[in-house]
């Protein structure tokens, strides 16, 4: 049980990759080390059915399983778990002060390892389907619908990377819309229409995700007619956008014009003794192979931190 008034040397703020890599780090170092987590330890991961390009796992295995392995091999060495939600990060000196709905926790080094949440359509289907044919990574699952038809939704830089990705493996891509015009670069949309296997279908929203056990279509309305339409898939692509963890954050380490934090290739923060890691930092590739090497980047530095 971990209490709020114990002197620990790190606390580590969420339990995905980035998290779980960091801790195990720590507590293997010998440091009295905190993890805080709001829900289900994991992140992310944990909604792909599948991962099969995690080095050393040749045969592939689901988020779920993946990350628990994780959890357990750092508690294996002493990693603490609470759980609660993180209102602020308050710093005086070397110490750094954790504010969470289960009280206050103390530590000269902390890293943040929130994530982001990915930001739904918040359409009928879509909770019920995902990890059965909505996902919300193509490098991922991409391979999973391979000679299938397949959509992305979304019209920034991810989505039409998303769907360039995708013309790997599916027969057939759709990119759906809600406007006129593309908000992601020109060049992108060029090789996107250049593949021969993406349709843009514009000024389309998606109203439900239809299907039985899995995924088979959408029900799609045009915004500018207001008719509907089925559409007839296997698979459908999220990618309307990222939402960093880091509200409570504001006004206390830098953060870039996304929301997500500013690190140096330390996973040092604008404050010393603060590192951040994973998908909640500026510039992440959003892999679990990228989140557990900030993990071990951070926790390394901030030891030496602790350390002096």
């Amino acid at each position: 049980m971990s209490d709020p008034g114990s002197n620990y040397d790190i606390i580590i703020i969420g339990g995905g990759p980035a998290g779980l890599t960091a801790g195990l780090y720590t507590a293997r170092a010998k440091l009295r080390s905190l993890l805080i987590e709001r829900g289900a330890v994991g992140g992310q991961i944990v909604t792909s059915e599948w991962v099969e390009n995690y080095p050393g796992v040749k045969d592939g295995i689901s988020g779920i399983d993946l990350t628990q392995i994780m959890y357990e091999q750092a508690t294996k060495f002493g990693l603490e778990t609470v759980y609660a939600d993180v209102s602020g990060i308050s710093v005086e000196g070397r110490q750094k002060t954790v504010k969470t709905s289960e009280g206050d926790y103390t530590a000269p080094a902390v890293i943040i390892a929130g994530g982001s949440d990915r930001q739904k359509l918040g359409v009928p289907g879509e909770a019920e389907f995902t990890g059965k044919g909505v996902s919300f990574c193509a490098t991922c699952d991409g391979a999973f619908f391979k000679e299938k038809t397949v959509a992305v939704v979304g019209g920034g830089n991810a989505a039409l990377t998303e769907a360039i990705e995708l013309t790997k493996f599916a027969d057939k891509v759709y990119l759906i819309h809600r406007r006129d015009v593309f908000r992601g670069g020109k060049i992108l949309e060029e090789r996107a229409n250049d593949t021969g296997k993406v349709e843009f279908l514009f000024n389309t929203v998606v109203d439900e995700v239809l299907g039985d056990k899995f995924v088979n279509g959408l029900k799609l309305r045009n915004k500018q007619s207001g008719e509907t339409s089925t559409l007839k898939l296997d698979g459908v692509f999220m990618a309307v956008g990222f939402l960093p963890n880091t509200g409570y954050l504001k006004g206390t380490v830098d953060l870039d014009e996304l929301n997500t934090v500013i690190v140096d290739a330390h996973m040092a923060t604008s404050v010393p003794g603060i590192y951040a890691a994973g998908d909640i930092r500026s510039q992440s590739i959003r892999q679990v192979v990228g989140a557990t090497g900030d993990g071990a980047i951070a926790a390394i530095n901030a030891e030496k931190y602790i350390h002096g």
